[in-house]
């Protein structure tokens, strides 16, 4: 490519996604090192690539909004598509390979690039691009990425992932002075999460250990699960509502975290905080934490890791005894 080019990055969703697309931009920076990097992204999850010093320009879409209502969708995107096109970039490179992906990717004056039909998520989103590439699909997402982008621009990427990104420095009174890890016990399925008395019994060995327990939570029914928690674990801190931005800031300054299979697990491995994945449904292999080796994931589908195991690696992550 040309001298200075042009990139416009499209992953719009889920925020664990979003999250795995950040290691590309690391590489881009080193291989193409005068470029410059904009990003399309849920407006949700706007954050996420603002908080790498490397992306010139965020631009939000509401696909997850829109969907809703078929006349909203058609208009919006029309409205957004008009934007985009008013915007020249020598490549537009979709990493997500979904059809929704890739329409998006169409409306942007550029060369079109993503995965090709036994490569994508959805095959026919490969249909919508200049040039496809094949990238096993029998590999973590993050690598993924990494190689699409690289066959795309031209370079072999090389090394572990670089995230490149930082937690704001927020003001969060609420937050204990004194060392605390943070339990992520919500996600998006109950065959996802961990037993109670697993958070409890682990809650009340680390207050054992002086490090004090933070437990957030996104819904009604697991805010009450927090504070059923909070009960049962001396010193634990229920948190308050946050949004995306207070919750990095919580997680960057933690001593740990511990989270089942859910967004913000990843974004606290992304932030180099020493972090242990739980899983009890699906398989790490391919979207579990992959950030290192502060970030470990345990159990698998059918098979929860237990107190034992999640104390043995939290002490070895942290560098306790």
């Amino acid at each position: 490519m040309k001298s200075s080019p042009s990139i416009i990055l499209i992953k719009t969703s889920s925020l664990g996604d979003v999250l795995h697309n950040l290691p590309i931009v690391a590489d881009i920076c080193q291989y193409v090192p005068d470029a410059c990097i904009d990003w399309i992204v849920e407006e949700n999850f706007t954050l996420l690539p603002k908080l790498h010093p490397k992306i010139n320009r965020v631009i939000p879409v509401a696909m997850r909004r829109w969907r809703k209502s078929w006349w909203q969708f058609r208009s919006e995107m029309q409205a957004s598509c008009h934007e985009l096109r008013t915007r020249h970039y020598d490549l537009a490179l979709d990493t997500q390979g979904l059809l929704k992906s890739a329409l998006i990717t169409r409306c942007v004056p550029a060369i079109h690039c993503g995965f090709n039909w036994k490569s994508a998520r959805e095959p026919l989103a490969s249909l919508f691009y200049d040039r496809a590439y094949a990238v096993a699909k029998n590999q973590h997402a993050v690598e993924r990425n990494r190689q699409l982008t690289g066959l795309a621009l031209g370079y072999t990427p090389q090394g572990a992932p670089n995230y490149g990104i930082r937690a704001p420095d927020l003001m969060l009174p609420w937050l204990p002075a004194e060392p605390y890890t943070v339990l992520l016990h919500a996600t998006s399925r109950n065959d996802k999460l961990w037993d109670e008395q697993n958070w409890v019994a682990l809650g009340n060995q680390l207050n054992q250990a002086r490090i004090r327990t933070v437990l957030p939570w996104g819904n009604e029914q697991e805010k009450t699960r927090s504070e059923r928690l909070c009960s049962a674990i001396p010193g634990a801190i229920c948190a308050p509502r946050i949004n995306l931005e207070e919750a990095a800031a919580m997680l960057g300054r933690a001593h740990a975290v511990i989270g089942v299979d859910t967004g913000l697990s990843h974004l606290a491995a992304a932030l180099g905080v020493p972090t242990i994945g739980i899983y009890t449904a699906t398989d790490p292999g391919l979207t579990g934490l992959y950030a290192g080796k502060r970030a470990v994931n345990l159990g698998g589908k059918h098979s929860s890791p237990t107190i034992a195991e999640v104390i043995m690696v939290l002490e070895q992550i942290t560098g306790h005894d």
